[in-house]
């Protein structure tokens, strides 16, 4: 990080802390010190670059680095499992709640400082990518009072800008959880009812994102966009608050440095059609769509040729969206096997294990494994499914693949399909050319 924007970001992170406390009294008083202390970085606004990315001729190739500071227990089994039993520990709320603030902390920051490295920074420029999808919580930005999680992500955050910015990556910083869950899903940091625009919640998410990007507004030549929220379930909340949620948001992140972009995901609603007008007049702005054939009987049931026409059939959709669109979650598995994918201690509907589901096929091999250990048949339809998304998402802005490593899921980790020979190296480079013409 250059001494200027370590200097920038100190200052403007501290008036934006200050005046985040004044309009959300529920941030943690005793956290005002620690999270001052830790953006104590910036002086000044840098002169206007424009975004650094140009997402109009470029093509996003990125890769999300899932479960680092957002837990998952898919992702990394190994930190859940003395809970597999009784399942009182789901997610990254109950997990800091049982153990309490001084293990958890104790805990969390030896795994923030060991999941994702330097090295990965690196092997993900070596690999032809030029993105990174981080996904973070409000917790590590704007905790709210009662709140069990615990803080120290955002030291270990910048040194990922740093090690982005030496290996020639650009990030996007992704608010992945909000305050009272935007989805229900473990992944937003709280497994459990959909909470988000209850109360306070909406405004204490935009005090989250006000602090992140006053905190990275020094830092756009390699943070070039931050993503509003992750995955808001769009069926379980009012679409229209949720649009001004957006629009209030993408103020906030502009008002921070009108060099970002801004992202805002579709909430499960139509990409191509419900928000042609949203936004109008907006400049940089880009649609985040999360493209899985997994979670439901019918998408499992569907044979290896059924899911790379479907994924073929999205490019076109796509390319005919009016903004910049990137498809920021999307895997190489055909099914939902992976261990807890679907929630710690649940099955999956692929073998009939996840409830009201019926069998399709086994998982061997694929609940828990390794890429070198799939079957040879399972390693050629997992090639032929990337290389068909592959085509389809460029034929618009970009994509981001889901996750960068996994401890056992070995149709979700990029870096051993890869290794592997089961990701495009390079890029380009096909062994099913063709499939979606």
């Amino acid at each position: 990080m250059t001494a200027f924007s370590s200097l920038l970001r100190s200052a403007t992170a501290i008036l934006a802390l200050v005046s985040s406390v004044r309009a959300a009294p529920t941030l943690y008083a005793s956290n005002i010190n620690e999270l001052s202390n830790a953006t104590n970085k910036h002086h000044s606004q840098p002169s206007k670059r424009a975004v650094a990315f140009n997402y109009n001729s470029q093509k996003v190739r990125g890769v999300n680095l899932g479960g680092w500071f957002v837990l998952e227990p898919w992702i990394t089994p190994s930190i859940f499992d003395e809970w597999s039993t009784s399942q009182t520990v789901v997610d990254e709320y109950t997990y800091t709640q049982t153990l309490g603030k001084s293990e958890a902390s104790s805990r969390l920051s030896n795994h923030w400082n060991t999941w994702i490295t330097q090295d990965d920074f690196n092997g993900i420029a070596q690999a032809g990518l030029n993105h990174v999808r981080i996904p973070i919580g409000y917790w590590a930005v704007a905790p709210v009072d009662g709140d069990p999680y615990v803080q120290g992500q955002l030291d270990v955050l910048d040194k990922a800008i740093d090690w982005a910015r030496g290996a020639g990556l650009k990030v996007m910083l992704d608010l992945h959880g909000a305050p009272g869950s935007q989805n229900g899903f473990d992944n937003s940091g709280r497994y459990g009812p959909v909470a988000w625009q209850q109360g306070n919640t909406v405004s204490q998410t935009l005090t989250a994102l006000e602090n992140l990007a006053n905190r990275y507004r020094g830092d756009t030549d390699v943070v070039t966009t931050i993503e509003l929220l992750n995955e808001p379930l769009g069926s379980s909340l009012d679409l229209a608050g949720l649009q001004d949620f957006y629009s209030k948001g993408y103020q906030t992140v502009k008002s921070a440095s009108s060099d970002f972009a801004v992202t805002f995901h579709d909430a499960f609603q139509d990409f191509s059609t419900y928000w042609t007008s949203f936004g109008s007049g907006d400049s940089d702005l880009m649609i985040d769509t999360h493209q899985y054939q997994i979670f439901s009987p019918g998408e499992v049931g569907r044979s290896p040729s059924e899911h790379v026409s479907t994924a073929c059939g999205l490019g076109p959709k796509l390319a005919s969206t009016n903004k910049w669109i990137v498809v920021g979650e999307w895997t190489g598995a055909q099914t939902d096997c992976a261990k807890w994918l679907n929630g710690l201690g649940k099955g999956a509907r692929y073998d009939g294990t996840f409830p009201d589901s019926t069998y399709t096929g086994s998982c061997d091999g694929k609940y828990t494994g390794t890429v070198s250990n799939l079957s040879s048949n399972d390693k050629d339809n997992l090639r032929s499914y990337v290389e068909a998304q592959l085509d389809a998402y460029e034929q618009h802005t970009g994509w981001f693949f889901w996750t960068w490593k996994t401890e056992s899921a070995p149709e979700w980790h990029l870096k051993d399909l890869i290794a592997g020979g089961l990701f495009p190296q390079p890029l380009d480079s096909r062994q099913h050319p063709g499939q979606c013409n």
